[in-house]
């Protein structure tokens, strides 16, 4: 049981707050604006890419949001008030490493506002109006040092997941910060030390919140760091079995508004 609700909410999208087909329910929509109301902060902490940012606000109202597993963060208009790139030497150091380890990998690069990708590259996994830029890897993450770089991905056609995170987890070291979101054969590097923990802690601590006064909501493997790093952490009944494992409490399925039936009890207990 909390001791006091939190100061602010820190909530994944994909499978946590929103539902499977990617809408935002009434229920949950009304629980968000009886935080708010109640003098609780929320902040949107996705994998999604900076370039999604303005339909998800369009969707969801208007929230601070960190994007792209922390690399990016957007004020509530969706304008971008500061990136975590990762360095173009650093980033081609990373493609050479994990496609020398991974015979048959391809990549997708994600700048600050546009998005490019290497012909192998599944187009099940963004979607043909997303593509600006086709070519290899090595040349997409050197060909405009100005555009910031937030994240590459790496997809392979064969390798079950679980190895495929271990042998790109290997070979990235300590160069990248290696994760994974979608249950799929994808596999995510942001530049070292850039989490959304790292940018939620940061963000929350400027704006006078600490740590131990977020409650975090989760469901995959790239929200561990956000959910050790907060007082009051949140699996999905829906979570992979990391994230059931590792956070302190469990809510119900994204489908069934889990993270709406915690918030109406949070708004519930500051009611005089």
């Amino acid at each position: 049981m909390l001791v006091a609700p939190p100061r602010l909410i820190a909530t994944d999208l994909d499978g946590t707050l929103l539902r499977t087909e990617g809408t935002l329910s009434s229920r949950t929509r009304g629980a968000l604006a009886a935080v708010e109301e109640a003098g609780i902060r929320v902040v949107l902490v996705t994998g999604r890419p900076s370039r999604s940012v303005h339909a998800l606000l369009e969707t969801i109202g208007p929230h601070y949001v960190i994007a792209a597993n922390g690399a990016a963060v957007h004020a509530p208009d969706g304008s971008l008030e500061h990136v975590s790139p990762i360095p173009p030497l650093a980033a081609a150091q990373l493609v050479a490493r994990v496609r020398a380890a991974v015979p048959g990998v391809s990549f997708s690069v994600e700048y600050d506002r546009d998005f490019g990708h290497e012909p192998a590259y599944p187009t099940w996994s963004f979607g043909d109006g997303a593509v600006e830029l086709v070519g290899t890897a090595e040349a997409l993450v050197t060909r405009t040092p100005a555009r910031p770089l937030l994240k590459i991905l790496a997809h392979h056609p064969t390798l079950p997941l679980d190895d495929f995170y271990e042998r790109s987890l290997r070979a990235a070291g300590p160069g990248a910060e290696t994760t994974h979101s979608t249950g799929l054969s994808l596999v995510e590097f942001s530049a070292p030390g850039v989490t959304k923990a790292t940018t939620l802690i940061d963000w929350s601590g400027r704006i006078g919140i600490a740590g131990h006064e977020i409650a975090a909501f989760g469901d995959m493997p790239n929200d561990l760091p956000m959910l050790t790093a907060v007082g009051h952490s949140y699996a999905m009944a829906n979570a992979h079995p990391d994230v059931l494992a590792t956070a302190r409490h469990r809510t119900s399925s994204n489908d069934e508004d889990g993270v709406a039936e915690v918030l109406e009890g949070f708004a519930d207990a500051l009611v005089p």
